[in-house]
């Protein structure tokens, strides 16, 4: 076996791994935790985790087969019903995620009207969407024989046509696809999550504004305290874009190569080198690992409820349960969470 196709196969099995483990936790804490499922954002949250763990059950460990063996994993049937699936929830994740900066955005800008414009009911019916637009595309793929097993990215997917006709129609579709998927939900997340980052930076410099004022009024100060203020200052500014970039560049860096790759391949009479077309895709799948991590187990209210889970199998006393668990959910959540560089607002339930 080629060096290529062994390190490859590493960055496979990688993936399928941390993906497996990563979503399964987040659906542990989602079940654990009251607070998280009473949350709008958790039904996302919920329908992103739930695509991403059968893409790694389903696509991933195909693909790995693919790379392996250089054959055609299962029967045409089967590889058919894995390319649905893979179209299916690739796109559904995608919208999930353009589902999410929408909740973030309206949570930071309008925080005093949230519950007014984002209900249980609104997400149900965004969901609702993002199933039938999914849907729509996977089943036109399937009724026209467009999946199967494509050589390049080793793997069950979408395919090309052989009659010119309709490599035609194939071609069209696979632009609306990007364009109505990767390139729309591109878009609502750069357009989103900079007015996210506006506000923060907002935040960020009229609580500076106060530091300092707070600092020239106390002449006495000892310089040591001067200083971890004004550090601290520059470490809260750079909280806020190292969140903001960490969600717009892990969709483009997984994605984008794929995509080009995809419409490029339309229009090309030689075939690409088939490692490029695997990386690309491995790319594709490594979304599915990052995931977890970027949209729920940083958070604060994630790393807590995991700290309750090992210290309930541990059998060891927890500061967040009993009453001052029950006491936080009367609480309800707080309306503005910068901790751990969360830069998000939303009011209390």
């Amino acid at each position: 076996m080629h060096i290529a196709e062994l390190a490859l196969s590493f960055l496979l099995v990688v993936i399928i791994v941390v993906s497996l483990l990563s979503n399964v936790l987040v659906l542990i804490c989602f079940l654990y935790n009251a607070e998280i499922r009473k949350q709008v954002p958790g039904l996302f949250i919920l329908n992103l985790t739930f695509c991403d763990l059968l893409l790694s059950v389903s696509s991933m460990p195909l693909t790995l087969f693919g790379v392996l063996s250089n054959a055609h994993p299962g029967g045409h049937v089967f590889c058919q019903v894995v390319g649905f699936l893979d179209t299916f929830l690739t796109t559904n994740s995608m919208l999930s995620m353009a589902a999410l900066s929408i909740d973030r955005w309206v949570a930071v800008v309008f925080p005093l009207s949230y519950h007014s414009r984002i209900r249980h009911r609104d997400a149900v019916l965004a969901l609702a969407y993002t199933w039938v637009h999914s849907l729509s595309f996977s089943v036109v793929a399937a009724c026209l024989s467009w999946v199967g097993y494509h050589q390049l990215y080793a793997s069950c997917t979408l395919c090309n046509g052989r009659a010119l006709h309709d490599k035609t129609q194939f071609v069209i579709y696979t632009l609306v696809l990007h364009t109505l998927t990767f390139l729309l939900v591109s878009v609502v997340l750069c357009v989103t999550y900079l007015k996210v980052l506006k506000v923060a930076r907002f935040h960020c410099k009229r609580i500076d504004v106060i530091t300092m004022q707070t600092i020239l009024l106390l002449v006495d100060i000892h310089p040591s305290v001067r200083q971890r203020c004004l550090e601290e200052q520059k470490r809260r500014r750079q909280r806020a874009t190292r969140k903001i970039s960490t969600f717009i560049g892990t969709f483009v860096v997984c994605f984008t190569p794929y995509v080009i790759t995809r419409i490029v391949e339309l229009f090309m009479t030689e075939p690409f080198n088939p490692y490029w077309g695997v990386l690309c895709k491995s790319l594709a799948y490594s979304k599915a690992a990052c995931d977890p991590f970027v949209y729920s187990l940083l958070r604060h209210q994630y790393r807590k409820t995991c700290s309750d889970i090992i210290n309930r199998l541990m059998k060891r006393s927890s500061p967040n349960d009993s009453r001052h668990q029950q006491e936080n959910g009367k609480i309800g959540r707080a309306k503005e969470i910068v901790k751990d560089g969360e830069v998000e607002a939303r009011p209390t339930d």
